[in-house]
């Protein structure tokens, strides 16, 4: 049914083409992820400003990029950016680092076309797997606190995917791609302008059978319709719709005794995780002169996530005193559902006599957010150390909540020139949170808390400066609050309610950038200070419970590199680094079985390498036109596994290689649409783990994918129509 929807809208888009007459000059990108002097972003202050004024870490991937890379995942493009790492957790799933150890807590925020795609309060490690790719144009990532323009959960960073809007020529491309550990997929982006009305149609269907690991299969649906329409030169309104179906099994990760006998095997056979989604927006954006600009989005998300969660199993023996059943293990099966509208309005206005720029806006987000999880008893096969059945206790309730969040806030950018070359940045944001629960079972340790309403806010600034020296260098310094509400899940788990408060972390940064040699060297370089206060952990109280408080501090700082070499001209170097250290400043960790608490202050946070780099090569011979050859390598070094600081994991090298070929220089108008391509990911083969961890059930690992070889090929339909 999927593949037949994409035949239907590409042989829809092709009539469209055949009767178009005119068509103009393509617009181009040519934007690379080095630091080009002359890019414009979007995400550093909510509109079109240069990036050598903003005072921030920011790096963009470009369609170029994009293409090049042929991407089967978001973590093979955001990897090549100075200080990030997004782990690839099978079949799109993920985690990230961003300026923050490995992990799934709430410090990152993500949007589409400057907008979160999840509200928050309700954070999702995995919500990246919600996106489009098919449908991204571009993509921008901002390093660091993000709260005073984008509110909470914007501490890390803030990862922003511009869509593509109608092409100025009429487009239908469509790709096949598939490698030999089971993955393959099917792409379809169509576009195409006539007068003042402009769309896009983009998507893929995506599927792994018989992977590397049993127990891994997945598929995914996705696709985008986008349309603008100009009533005018100075009024537009853009509309984007997004539906997504998504399904996989979850394998889960290996113990210590199966990593070392390097066995790709899964405990789960049983497991799940199924993902609906919808997104509309719709933005209508009038310039009233040259100088001020309004604007008016809405925004109405649906999102429903139905699993059998691996990470939710959980042994009944206990082999700290040797108690329980060998055989017997606990689970649940959960639905989480939260629907979303929401509000923005924002203004831009420029002074021109004081050289000023002032955006200033508003939000309100109103999420009606209900969980419910029934108990399941796990049947464990002791002897192959694998959970092969379970029992739904469907009169067993674990959870049933409805909570009612709504979230409103203003902001406000200043922007000034008080010198030639220099530019002062102001920022500041107010948010408040209120959380109505209503549980519908009564409160204990599992159900959650009694009905209950709580209300929370906070101030984000920012404050900063970009002064640009002369030929092509530059550097700039800035200070940034950025917060996280308390999570739905963080405040009703137990009996009570804790009296919780955002968590607060403070950024301290300064930074630099130049282009030296003609132009064939550019570098940038930023170091940061992050500190974290009020982080939310379990501890252990006066009258001896246990829950979640405000009680921990952390500290993050590094110093992040990238830098571009244009030796050749068909020859291009490109490396991207960062050497980081994050540290418990004050945490006391309760376990609320063994009733005791441990103090990790001065410990090395886990998950948490010292040093992550991305380099690569890209080779594109003058000789054969469109032809292009790219290795790449990343490296991570090792990192804690426990906040104890006693288990190690040794960290990893994985090489790629990729190469393409683009026909659409041929004379042979039926060949100028397509192109193939083969990348070899990890081509050395090395065995190694995306994520590790230990706990008290022993040590865990995520396996990395062996070496597998995908092959594709795509064709633009829309060329054959073009003059």
């Amino acid at each position: 049914m999927k593949e037949i929807l994409f035949t239907v809208l590409l042989v829809l888009n092709i009539s469209v083409f055949a009767q178009t007459k005119k068509y103009p000059e393509p617009e181009t990108d040519t934007i690379t992820l080095s630091r080009d002097l002359d890019d414009i972003v979007v995400t550093a202050n909510r509109d079109k400003v240069k990036r050598t004024e903003t005072p921030i870490a920011i790096a963009s991937i470009s369609a170029k990029t994009i293409n090049d890379t042929k991407a089967t995942t978001i973590d093979q493009l955001v990897n090549k950016v100075s200080g990030v790492y997004m782990v690839n957790l099978g079949n799109e799933q993920h985690s990230m680092g961003i300026r923050q150890p490995l992990g799934t807590r709430a410090v990152f925020m993500y949007l589409e076309d400057g907008i979160p795609i999840r509200t928050s309060g309700v954070f999702n490690h995995n919500a990246l797997m919600e996106m489009n790719m098919a449908a991204v144009r571009k993509i921008e990532v901002v390093k660091g606190p993000s709260s005073s323009l984008y509110g909470g959960e914007a501490i890390g960073g803030a990862v922003n995917f511009i869509t593509q809007s109608g092409t100025t020529e009429p487009m239908a491309r469509i790709s096949i791609q598939g490698n030999d550990i089971g993955y393959k997929r099917m792409d379809l982006q169509t576009g195409f302008s006539s007068g003042k009305f402009k769309a896009n149609v983009s998507g893929y269907y995506a599927a792994r059978n018989g992977g590397f690991l049993p127990y891994s299969d997945f598929s995914k649906f996705i696709i985008t319709a986008r349309a603008d329409y100009a009533f005018s030169k100075k009024t537009n309104w853009e509309n984007s719709f997004t539906t997504m179906n998504y399904t996989s099994d979850m394998s889960g990760g290996v113990d210590s005794i199966q990593y070392v006998r390097k066995s790709f095997t899964s405990q789960h056979t049983f497991t799940w995780r199924n993902t609906n989604v919808s997104r509309f927006r719709s933005t209508l954006s009038h310039e009233w002169n040259d100088l001020a600009k309004t604007s008016f989005s809405g925004v109405i998300r649906t999102n429903t996530l139905d699993m059998n969660a691996s990470f939710r199993v959980r042994d009944d023996f206990r082999p700290q005193n040797n108690s329980g059943k060998k055989e017997l293990a606990h689970g649940e099966i959960s639905v989480n559902r939260f629907n979303s509208y929401v509000l923005i309005a924002q203004h831009r206005q420029e002074i021109k006599k004081i050289k000023t720029v002032i955006i200033a806006g508003g939000t309100i987000d109103y999420s009606p957010n209900t969980q419910a999880a029934n108990y399941i008893k796990i049947k464990k096969d002791t002897i192959l150390n694998r959970y092969v059945s379970y029992e739904d206790r469907k009169d067993s309730m674990l959870t049933d909540y409805r909570n009612h969040i709504l979230n409103y806030a203003g902001f406000i950018n200043l922007e000034f020139s008080p010198l030639k070359n220099l530019k002062v940045v102001g920022a500041l944001r107010y948010d408040v949170f209120r959380y109505g629960f209503n549980n519908n079972l009564a409160p204990s340790a599992f159900s959650g808390s009694a009905d209950t309403t709580n209300s929370f806010q906070a101030f984000a600034p920012k404050v900063g400066f970009t002064y640009n020296l002369k030929k092509n260098r530059g550097i700039y310094a800035n200070y940034s609050r950025g917060f996280v509400p308390p999570q739905v899940g963080e405040l009703y788990r137990g009996v009570k309610v804790p009296d919780l408060s955002p968590s607060i972390f403070d950024n301290y940064e300064i930074g630099g950038w130049a282009a030296i040699v003609s132009n064939k060297l550019s570098f940038d370089v930023s170091l940061y200070r992050l500190e974290g206060n009020n982080t939310i952990i379990s501890v252990r109280f006066d009258d001896g419970t246990f829950g979640n408080a405000n009680a921990g501090r952390t500290l993050s700082q590094g110093i992040e590199l990238g830098m571009t070499a244009y030796p050749f001209r068909t020859l291009q170097i490109r490396f991207s680094g960062a050497y980081s250290k994050h540290e418990f400043v004050a945490y006391i960790e309760g376990n609320e079985r063994q009733r005791t608490t441990t103090d990790f202050s001065g410990k090395q946070i886990n998950s948490a390498p010292q040093f992550i780099a991305n380099g690569e090569v890209t080779y594109t011979p003058e000789f054969i036109k469109g032809f292009r050859l790219l290795a790449e390598w990343q490296i991570m070094s090792s990192y804690f596994m426990d906040p104890a600081n006693l288990f190690k994991y040794e960290g990893f090298h994985v090489v790629n290689l990729r190469a393409g070929y683009n026909l659409s220089h041929s004379k042979n108008r039926f060949l100028k649409g397509a192109e193939i391509w083969l990348n070899v990911i990890n081509a050395l083969d090395a065995y190694y783990a995306v994520n590790s961890s230990r706990s008290a059930f022993g040590r865990n690992y995520t396996l990395g994918e062996p070496r597998n070889i995908n092959v594709g090929v795509s064709y633009d339909v829309g060329k054959i129509f073009r003059k």
